[in-house]
């Protein structure tokens, strides 16, 4: 079976091609992608790099098991969080499921923020083997001495259009990319480039945007919703656990802000101005990142529309794509 047979409203998808819903956080990615399953026989597709964790469903905004009920969700609650999960595992494990949906006769949606993940899924993940443990080493007493600050310039030097999409403190992605860079003589995003593997199906990317000022708003009042929904207590219940507040996954924004919190080192109401600002820079970065993909259609929606005015304008952009 295909997706050939799905039509939304007068648009008829073409066979094996999947959807894409993708943008900044809080802006309706689920909420769209939940309204396009109501319409046609459809599997979401998480492309979320912190919702694939289990225990930390308030901080990443993870579906509700109610809204999870409304159609089968894929690549959330899948790892604890002690477990590393790069883009390239996901870009294998994402296309087998994409397979999986489309031989049950159904649209593969997939939703989310993360744009590694969906660059992965679409046009492949080279996973450069080159290593090494020398050079590792003193990238490591590097960032000691230096910090993260100087070693993300070198990065954005050597490689501008990466460090554009990557944050500034992730040490991971930056120490890394350092290594290939001198191991190779080639940016990592060079070396990516070269090696592209494009999905055996198609995709229609739909980016959603809002007015900035709209879409902050939104942002805050999220936060203080995650606040009064328990994100101190799921901090607290991850240590108690015994995660680690130092795990790759716990770096995250709203999880590193109430770490500084439980520790003293913060109060209350900093915190949540804080994770309220992180977040607004993780959207601003998402807008970057999206805008750099050729293959994205923009799609604009506002705080009034509910979720079917959302999904009307989706379908007449799916219409003018065509």
């Amino acid at each position: 079976m295909n997706a050939s047979k799905f039509q939304i409203s007068n648009f008829k998808f073409p066979e094996n091609t999947v959807l894409v819903i993708c943008g900044p956080t809080g802006i309706g990615k689920t909420a769209l992608s939940l309204a396009v399953a109501d319409a046609v026989p459809a599997e979401i597709v998480s492309a979320d790099s912190r919702q694939i964790y289990k225990y930390m469903d308030i901080g990443t905004a993870k579906p509700t098991a109610a809204e999870q009920a409304v159609a089968p969700h894929h690549f959330i609650d899948i790892l604890e969080p002690d477990v590393d999960y790069s883009a390239g595992e996901y870009s294998r494990d994402a296309r087998e499921t994409v397979a999986e949906i489309f031989d049950r006769g159904k649209l593969p949606v997939v939703a989310g923020g993360s744009g590694l993940y969906i660059r992965a899924l679409l046009d492949g993940f080279f996973n450069l083997d080159a290593k090494d443990e020398l050079l590792r080493e003193k990238l490591n007493k590097r960032l000691a001495n230096e910090g993260i600050e100087k070693l993300f310039a070198e990065f954005a030097t050597i490689d501008p259009e990466l460090a554009s999409k990557t944050h500034p403190n992730s040490i991971k992605r930056v120490l890394r990319a350092l290594e290939v860079y001198h191991i190779t003589g080639k940016p990592m995003s060079q070396i990516q480039q070269e090696n592209r593997d494009p999905a055996p199906f198609g995709w229609i990317k739909i980016a959603l945007t809002m007015e900035r000022k709209s879409l902050y708003a939104r942002i805050n009042q999220r936060v203080e919703e995650m606040f009064d929904l328990g994100l101190v207590d799921e901090v607290r219940s991850l240590l108690d656990r015994g995660f680690s507040a130092n795990l790759n996954a716990m770096n995250s924004v709203g999880y590193k802000e109430v770490v500084a919190y439980l520790n003293g080192e913060i109060d209350l109401f900093t915190c949540k101005e804080l994770v309220k600002q992180n977040s607004r820079r993780y959207a601003k970065r998402q807008f970057t990142w999206f805008r750099g993909e050729s293959d994205v259609h923009w799609l604009e929606i506002s705080p009034e529309m509910g979720k079917a005015d959302a999904r009307d304008g989706l379908f007449k952009k799916l219409l003018r794509i065509a």
